[in-house]
């Protein structure tokens, strides 16, 4: 029997304090694909597995620009706090219930975070060439992979506000932390931050190899585009889930 799931909230279930590291997250585009769990579940840290929403899981691509990123609740980090970055991600749930986020990689455009993430969180960080381009309500982002050339284009139009966001919605950008391997354990890795501002957006056009790269199995249409202008977050402490 599957232990018991926490339910699907716009808010966070677990306050973060000052927590270790705050940030701004702006920009954001969420495009997703459905995957039957079992073609993901072994790319999930031990301990946890696929989280399912009417008997699919899910792998995002979330192209975003990082700013203001203040370790400790110090002042935002001047120019290496600030860039964009371009994150491939699958859905987790522990047993203790938390769900979470599992990124198979992260590009970003300044060398000292991606090295940071790595070193000290082991994320999958790459240091990489990125931009994002908007003209009105076109965003255009664009990431290349320095050494194995792996490039992802991503063009989007932006819509109304979403009132009343769906269940699938929700469930798609109301991750409340992480689920990492770090040498040998599994951490929970938890974030908080007001409620998405989500709004409508249209796919124009998207040319991604960062996926593929990653090992997740996508194919046709992506089944959700939404955009946010973005939310201030924090994170919190590392807890051990095994």
């Amino acid at each position: 029997m599957d232990d018991v799931v926490e339910p699907i909230s716009v808010t966070t279930p677990r306050r973060v304090g000052r927590g270790v590291l705050a940030q701004w997250w702006r920009d954001l585009t969420f495009v997703h694909w459905a995957v039957e769990p079992a073609a993901v579940a072994g790319l999930l840290p031990a301990g946890t597995r696929p989280d399912v929403l009417g008997g699919a899981t899910y792998v995002g691509l979330v192209p975003f620009r990082m700013d203001r990123v203040r370790p400790f609740g110090g002042p935002a980090v001047p120019y290496f706090g600030s860039f964009c970055e371009t994150n491939v991600r699958l859905y987790s749930v522990d047993a203790a219930g938390r769900r979470g986020v599992v990124f198979r990689s992260l590009d970003a455009a300044r060398l000292v975070p991606a090295l940071a993430g790595r070193l000290g969180f082991s994320l999958p960080y790459r240091w990489s060439s990125m931009s994002l381009r908007r003209d009105g309500d076109l965003l255009t982002y664009r990431c290349r992979t320095r050494w194995h050339h792996t490039e992802s284009t991503l063009a989007v139009r932006t819509g109304p506000p979403i009132g009343r966001p769906t269940t699938l919605e929700q469930f798609l950008t109301a991750r409340w932390g992480l689920h990492v391997s770090w040498h040998g354990r599994t951490l929970y890795v938890p974030n908080d931050h007001p409620q998405w501002p989500l709004h409508r957006a249209t796919l124009l056009h998207l040319s991604d190899e960062l996926a593929p790269a990653a090992g997740v199995p996508v194919s046709g249409e992506p089944v959700s585009v939404l955009f946010s202008p973005g939310v201030p977050a924090r994170f919190g402490a590392p807890r051990r889930v095994r």
